[in-house]
């Protein structure tokens, strides 16, 4: 078994990266929402507009999951953060400590930055990642609510 080896993705890897989007997508039964295109990771991961970062976690030269982060900040702490948007492994790749290891990559990435804090959110219903997280130390926020304006309400609010 080769060990796994992580890497930040570049611009060939784009259908990669999509590729994966689509297939977290169908597992949490949200492929209708997914919008995203080559295009538009391109502008928003590598382009002049870079707003996001990926992981890119390779077996050999199989592609076989993927960490996309971004910076936040913490008025609280006074420090930027990480936060991890998306976290896949393939389904036939699972249980190998892959998660794990991007997981482990993105806490070193936060330390040698001086964030504060490296956080994600879990589906409720998604009881085997709730699981692993705990496992590895997270904490959940049961009194926090997820608020998210998107599409016609985000151009209403937008045009008040």
């Amino acid at each position: 078994m080769k060990t796994l080896e992580i890497k930040e993705a570049t611009r060939e890897d784009l259908g990669q990266i999509l590729n994966f989007i689509i297939k977290l997508a169908e597992y949490e039964k949200l492929s209708h929402e997914v919008v995203a295109t080559e295009a538009s990771l391109e502008q928003f991961i590598f382009g002049e507009q870079k707003v996001a970062s990926v992981l890119i976690g390779w077996r050999g030269d199989k592609a076989v999951g993927f960490a996309l982060y971004f910076y936040n900040f913490s008025t609280f702490l006074g420090r930027p953060g990480i936060y991890l948007e998306d976290l896949f492994v393939l389904e036939e790749e699972r249980g190998r400590g892959y998660g794990k290891a991007l997981l482990v990559r993105l806490a070193q990435l936060a330390r040698e930055q001086d964030c504060g804090r490296l956080e994600w959110a879990v589906l409720d219903w998604n009881e085997p990642s709730i699981n692993f997280y705990k496992s590895l130390g997270a904490r959940m926020l049961d009194e926090w609510i997820v608020n998210r304006v998107t599409g016609k309400s985000l151009e209403a609010l937008a045009a008040m």
